[in-house]
């Protein structure tokens, strides 16, 4: 007796894209890899996006969803604790798929009218750097520079893995980069 396939559904395509995202890199990853792993023609991809740049931009965002567990500032927490700890799940967050960065820099602004509405994680962050001394100007710049950080610091090293490099202490040096970036915003408040 043959096996009755699941309902294929948008979760299902998300866990198939990461699948093969693992598997191929971003380079390699076609929608044909993605329709052959889940076992459906490659049409039925488009039922649920539009496009490929709107599954990627869903799929970037729902390893941000995934593995990004330190958004939102915790209650009573400074404000130079929160930034620490931000990047440094959002590095987590990044590494958590073969070349998470480059997915998330090319494709995390893909929209589409079937995408979710999104966070309001970056509002709720500059509320609270304003609240912490910060003018909104500087908030915003502040979440910039050590987002764009984080993503070139993992970009790098995911490119060196990829290339076969020898790893060294990465964590010892975006610690490095991310402290003295802390630590260089506090003139900013």
């Amino acid at each position: 007796m043959a096996q009755k396939q699941a309902r294929l559904d948008r979760a299902a395509v998300l866990r198939g894209a990461r699948h093969v995202l693992n598997n191929t890199g971003i380079d390699g990853f076609t929608t044909r890899a993605l329709a052959a792993h889940l076992r459906v023609q490659q049409p039925a991809l488009y039922w649920h996006f539009r496009t490929k740049g709107h599954l990627l931009g869903s799929l970037a965002a729902d390893v941000l969803d995934r593995e990004h567990h330190a958004s939102l500032p915790e209650s009573g927490e400074r404000w130079d604790d929160f930034l620490l700890r931000n990047a440094r799940s959002f590095r987590t967050a990044l590494l958590a798929v073969r070349d998470g960065a480059r997915l998330h820099a090319e494709f995390h602004r893909q929209k589409s009218d079937q995408m979710p509405a999104g966070s309001d994680a970056p509002e709720s962050q500059i509320e609270f750097l304003v609240s912490e001394g910060f003018a909104e100007g500087s908030a915003v710049r502040a979440l910039m520079a050590i987002s764009r950080y984080t993503v070139g610091f993992v970009l790098e090293e995911q490119t060196a893995l990829d290339n076969g490099c020898e790893p060294v202490d990465q964590d010892l040096d975006f610690e490095f980069g991310l402290v003295a970036m802390v630590e260089g915003l506090a003139s900013k408040r």
